[in-house]
C-alpha cells in the first residue's frame, strides 16, 4: 500500500512521517534549513506480513501544489495532516479536493500538535474536520489525534498499527495490464547510472525488460530494480519501484514522462475528457481558455474546446478536448487535475475518455457516440460498445490495447467478434463484428455493380479504385482483407489487376470481335517489337481510332497491355518478357550476395531482349509502374516477381 500526505505547510506531515518511519524524507538541504518541504520525499516500514508499507510525503506551501500532485496521483491510502492549533487551512481544502478528484476513497486524518492546545481545542478542530469530510468521500475515516514528538505518544502508535492494518488487509491492484510507471524523480547513482523511479499504475515489468520512454517513444533495458526500497526481480501494479535503466541517459527522462510497454501508450498533443468545475471555481470556461493540467505526474498547460455548449460553468460537467503544445501520453480513465491559467488555485478535475482525439469533427453524433463508448467501457460495460461506435471499419487490436489497458491476451472480446488479420503482428490485426464484416462485403460489391452500370465496356477496376468509390477513409490493409475475401469464395473475380463480377463481361459486337482477333494476332506474332496503332491501322487499311478504342477493350479484358499511350503489347509476349526479366534478375543475385540486391540495367536488358534502348527503357519503366519492379539507382528490382499480374 502507499500512503500519501495531504494538508497545510508547517502542519507536520513530514515529522509524522519520521515519527512512524524513522526516516526524515526532507533529504535536501534547502528542506531542513528551511524547515519545510519543497520536493516529494519517500519512506518505507516493513509490515508484520513481509510486505513493505510505502509513505509519499507531499509540500503543502500553495506554490507547490504541482509537486504535490504528482505525489498524490499513484497512492493508495491519504493521510489528511491537520494541526490542532491552526485547524483547517486553505491548502487542507485544495489538498482534500485534489484527492477526490484522484479518486481516493481510503484515508486517515492525523490531528497534529495536540500536545500544543487543551481538550476543548482538539474537540473543536475534530468538529471541524467532521463538517469537512461529511460530503467527500473520506467521510467517516477515522481521527487520530498525535503529538509526533514525542516518542511514547499512544495516538501515534495508534495510527502506525491501523495503517499496518489496513495495508495487509487491502486487496493488490490488478496487475494483468500493460506496464506504465510515472516517473516523479530520476537521478544517477554511481556505479549503476541511470535511475528513475515512480508509482507502477499498471502491469509488471522484471528486470532485463525493454521499456519505452513516452512520450519520446526511446527504448531502455531495466538492467535492476527496487521495489518498496528492496532489491527485487520484478515489481507489479500499486507498488513504488526505482528502475536502474541502460541505453538511455538521465538528461532525456523528466518527471511526467512514463516508462511503459511500448504498446501502452500513443503521443497526442490532444485528448477528450470528462471534465468537471468545482462548485467554487470562480471561473467561467470558453474555448481556449488556458488551464494547468496534471495527469499522472504531469504537469502542462493545455487550451480547452468545449465539445458540449460554448461556456462551462462552476460545478457543472462537460466533455472537453485539451490541447497541449507537446505531446502527452494518457489512457481512458487516468484521472487528471486542472488549476485556474494563474496556476494559484485547483478548480476541477476528471478523467481522460479518448487519449488520441482528433483535430476536425469533435462535436459531431458519431465523435459523441464513440466518447460514449468508451465511458460504457470504463463503466465495466466491455469493449462490445466501442465496436459498434466505429461501424463499419473495426478496430485495429493495438487500439484495443490501447483503450483498454490490457494485452490482447487479457481483452475479454465478445463471443461473436471476428478477427481480421492483415499482417504478420498485432497491430496488423482487426477486431470487428460479424455484421460490420459484412457491411464492408456488401458496400464493395455495391461500388462495383454500380461501376459496371456506369462504364459497361470496361473490364472492372482496380483496388485502390474501388476503395476511393466505396470506402476512402478505410484502412488499406483491410481493405485488401476484403477484397481478398470476396475474389477467395469467387462473390467477385479478378482478371490481371481488374475486378469485377463474375456475371460481367466487356462485350464487342461481331466486327469488333473480328478485328480484335487479327489485331490479337499481328501483336503476339510481332514477338517483342510490335507496331504503333498507326502502323496497325495501316496494316488493316482503317482509321486510328476505331482501333485505339478497340485495344483499350482488350486491355480491360486483360488481353493487352499498354506501354505507351499507342504501344499495346500482346499478354502472352508481355508474360515472356516478365519470366525473362525475373531470370536475368536471378543470375545476378550471386554477383550482389543478396536476393533483395538482384537487379536488371537498360544496358543488360537492351541486349537480352534484341531491341533498341528507348523501347528497353519503356518496358522496363512499364515494370516498374504497375509494381512489377522498383527502380534502385540503375537497376530495376523485382518486387517479389509476383507472375500472377501476367
Amino acid at each position: 500500500m502507499i500512503v500519501g500526505t495531504a494538508g497545510h505547510i508547517d502542519h507536520g506531515k513530514t515529522t509524522l512521517i519520521k515519527a512512524l518511519t524513522g526516516v526524515n524524507t526532507d533529504r535536501l538541504k534547502e528542506e531542513q534549513v528551511r524547515g519545510i518541504s519543497i520536493e516529494l520525499g519517500y519512506a518505507y516500514t516493513p509490515l508484520p506480513n513481509g510486505e513493505v508499507l510505502g509513505f509519499i510525503d507531499v509540500p503543502g506551501h500553495e506554490h507547490l501544489v504541482h509537486t504535490m500532485v504528482a505525489g498524490a496521483s499513484g497512492i493508495d491510502f491519504a493521510l489528511l495532516v491537520i494541526a490542532a492549533d491552526d485547524g483547517v487551512m486553505p491548502q487542507t481544502r485544495e489538498h482534500l479536493e485534489i484527492l477526490q478528484w484522484l479518486g481516493v476513497n481510503s484515508g486517515a486524518v492525523a490531528l497534529t500538535k495536540i500536545d500544543r492546545v487543551d481538550q476543548a481545542r482538539i474537540a473543536e478542530v475534530t468538529r471541524e474536520i467532521q463538517q469537512l469530510l461529511a460530503s467527500t468521500m473520506l467521510a467517516d475515516v477515522p481521527i487520530f489525534p498525535v503529538a509526533a514528538h514525542d516518542l511514547e505518544d499512544v495516538g501515534t502508535a495508534a495510527l502506525q498499527q491501523h495503517l499496518h492494518e489496513v495495508a495487509q488487509r487491502m486487496q493488490p491492484r490488478r496487475d494483468d495490464g500493460l506496464f506504465r510507471l510515472a516517473i516523479d524523480r530520476v537521478f544517477t547513482l554511481a556505479g549503476h547510472g541511470t535511475v528513475a523511479t515512480g508509482t507502477i499504475f499498471s502491469g509488471q515489468v522484471h528486470v532485463g525488460d525493454h521499456v519505452a520512454l513516452m512520450p519520446a517513444g526511446d527504448m531502455a533495458r531495466v538492467r535492476s530494480l527496487h521495489v518498496q526500497n528492496r532489491s527485487a526481480p520484478g515489481g507489479h501494479a500499486g507498488q513504488r519501484c526505482a528502475l536502474n535503466l541502460t541505453g538511455i541517459d538521465k538528461d532525456a527522462i523528466k518527471r511526467g514522462d512514463w516508462l511503459a510497454d511500448p504498446r501502452a501508450m500513443t503521443p497526442s498533443t490532444r485528448i477528450d475528457v470528462e471534465l468537471q468545475l468545482s462548485a467554487n471555481a470562480g471561473v467561467l470556461l470558453r474555448n481556449r481558455s488556458p488551464l494547468h493540467v496534471h495527469v499522472g505526474t504531469l504537469h502542462q498547460v493545455a487550451r480547452v474546446t468545449l465539445l458540449e455548449g460554448n461556456t462551462l460553468s462552476p460545478g457543472c460537467r462537460s466533455r472537453v478536448q485539451l490541447q497541449f503544445e507537446s505531446p502527452v501520453c494518457t489512457i481512458p480513465g487516468d484521472r487528471l487535475i486542472v488549476r485556474n491559467a494563474q496556476a494559484s488555485m485547483t478548480i476541477g478535475g476528471g478523467h481522460v475518455l479518448d487519449p488520441l482525439a482528433p483535430a476536425r469533427k469533435r462535436r459531431t453524433p458519431e465523435r459523441h457516440a464513440w466518447l460514449g463508448a468508451i465511458e460504457h467501457m470504463l463503466n465495466g460495460a466491455g469493449i462490445s460498445a466501442l465496436l459498434q461506435a466505429v461501424a463499419p471499419g473495426g478496430l485495429r487490436l493495438s487500439m484495443l490495447m490501447q483503450l483498454s489497458g490490457l494485452p490482447s491476451a487479457a481483452l475479454q472480446l465478445p463471443a461473436d467478434a471476428q478477427s481480421i488479420a492483415t499482417g504478420s503482428h498485432a497491430q496488423d490485426t482487426f477486431i470487428m463484428l460479424p455484421a460490420q464484416w459484412q457491411s464492408l462485403r456488401t458496400l464493395a460489391v455495391a461500388a462495383l455493380t454500380e461501376f459496371h452500370a456506369r462504364f459497361p465496356d470496361e473490364q472492372g477496376v482496380d483496388a485502390a479504385r474501388l476503395r476511393r468509390m466505396t470506402l476512402p477513409a478505410l484502412d488499406n490493409a483491410l481493405w485488401l482483407a476484403v477484397v481478398d475475401s470476396l475474389t477467395g469464395d469467387a462473390t467477385i473475380l479478378r482478371s490481371g489487376p481488374w475486378l469485377h463480377l463474375p456475371q460481367h463481361t466487356v462485350t464487342l459486337s461481331e466486327d469488333e470481335q473480328a478485328l480484335a482477333q487479327q489485331l490479337l494476332s499481328t501483336l503476339a506474332a510481332a514477338g517483342f517489337d510490335p507496331p504503333w496503332v498507326r502502323e496497325l491501322a495501316q496494316a488493316h487499311k482503317i482509321p486510328e481510332e476505331p482501333v485505339r478504342q478497340l485495344l483499350r477493350k482488350l486491355l480491360r479484358q486483360g488481353l493487352v497491355y499498354q506501354i505507351e499511350r499507342d504501344l499495346f503489347y500482346h499478354h502472352g509476349r508481355m508474360r515472356e518478357l516478365a519470366v525473362l526479366l525475373a531470370s536475368l534478375a536471378a543470375e545476378q543475385r550471386p554477383e550482389h550476395g543478396s536476393a533483395a540486391a538482384a537487379g536488371v540495367n537498360a544496358a543488360r536488358w537492351r541486349d537480352a531482349t534484341g531491341l533498341g534502348r528507348k523501347r528497353a527503357i519503356q518496358i522496363l519503366e512499364f515494370f516498374d509502374r504497375i509494381g512489377y519492379t522498383r527502380r534502385v539507382r540503375d537497376a530495376h528490382v523485382l518486387r517479389g516477381g509476383d507472375l500472377n499480374w501476367f
